[in-house]
């Protein structure tokens, strides 16, 4: 039911609302029940885009590049208002100095949605035998995103020198996927792995899809570790309590090697610090949208970044792509590219 509620109002703050002032402004004021039945239509189709796990690709550009759009549009009507109470620019002038903003900030979020950076990482461990390199990505969303957007994704990974490959949950998240849309994977030659996030979860047939990862060379680590290159790694899946996410890792982590523990969300690390010597996650996006980084924060006290705990390590990714509208503002898709150097 909070949901809901919460649905509800994001459909007229994110939707509705910036466009309301807009109209007030140039003297054409939304009456009450305009308002009311533009939120109602735009909380059905969330509502219905997101519970039916519906493929209409209309009402998906429609939920995602408002969602968008909207928040934009969201956080540049805030100050405008305030700046408005005091009456020092008049109302069309508040209205050019809207779009002037906004217009330039949904360009420049979108074309830096297609930019994809490199992050490298150095570490020094006496908990391996030999130097090893490997890539980790997270949150691709490929459903909300075109599988042909995994083509420079993979050419990118192929250029780097890896050992091997991990991904950090949100692989897929729309129930319009199918397996041949990870096709691309096949073109890389190195080993594989794979934990889910929470968007797997909402895919319909998630369990068949899951299974015929192996078809396109991707393995998944469904709350169980193996050796590589000696190296411990650790995969949980997201669809666990956290309080299982810890008995897990407890269980799983070795002292004598280097543990690395792969978890969708960083939501645990405070409580395993001690058990994992580098812990990779995505989820947050880093908000994708700024000033989202700061919400996500409220929720997320490790939402971007290198952390460190004593002598062990969290990396939280900020994602390889976006997740719904293709804008990205104050953050950026990236691939984290990790040397392991024998201390």
């Amino acid at each position: 039911m909070i949901s809901l509620i919460a649905l509800f109002f994001i459909s007229y703050l994110i939707f509705i609302f910036p466009f309301d002032i807009l109209s007030f402004w140039l003297g054409r004021p939304t009456t009450l029940l305009e308002s009311i039945l533009g939120t109602i239509t735009v909380f059905t189709l969330c509502l219905y885009y997101f519970r039916s796990k519906s493929t209409n690709k209309i009402i998906k550009f429609f939920v995602y590049e408002g969602f968008g759009i909207g928040t934009v549009s969201f956080f540049i009507i805030l100050p405008l208002i305030v700046i408005s109470y005091f009456q020092i620019l008049t109302s069309y002038e508040l209205v050019i100095i809207f779009f002037s903003i906004q217009i330039p900030a949904i360009i420049y979020g979108y074309m830096n949605s297609k930019k994809l950076k490199i992050k490298k990482l150095f570490m020094d461990t006496n908990l391996i035998k030999k130097s090893i390199r490997f890539v980790f990505i997270s949150d691709v969303h490929i459903g909300s995103n075109h599988p042909s957007s995994l083509k420079k994704l993979v050419f990118t990974i192929n250029s780097l020198d890896f050992n091997f490959l991990v991904i950090g949950g949100d692989l897929i998240d729309s129930s319009a996927f199918k397996i041949h849309d990870l096709n691309e994977f096949k073109k890389i030659n190195k080993p594989i792995f794979f934990v889910t996030g929470n968007h797997e979860y909402y895919v319909k047939n998630y369990k068949k899809h899951l299974q015929d990862l192996h078809t396109v060379g991707i393995q998944t680590l469904d709350n169980r570790s193996l050796q590589l290159e000696g190296i411990n790694l650790i995969g949980i899946s997201d669809n666990i309590s956290n309080n299982s996410k810890i008995d897990y890792v407890l269980k799983y982590s070795q002292k004598d090697l280097f543990n690395l523990l792969i978890v969708h969300k960083p939501s645990i690390w405070k409580k395993i610090s001690n058990n994992a010597n580098l812990m990779l996650s995505g989820h947050t996006h880093n908000g994708q949208i700024f000033p989202f980084n700061f919400i996500v924060k409220l929720q997320f006290r490790e939402n971007y970044g290198l952390y460190k705990s004593m002598n062990n390590h969290l990396y939280v990714s900020s994602g390889s792509a976006t997740w719904g509208p293709k804008i990205r503002i104050g953050s950026n898709n990236e691939i984290i590219h990790i040397e392991l150097k024998k201390n």
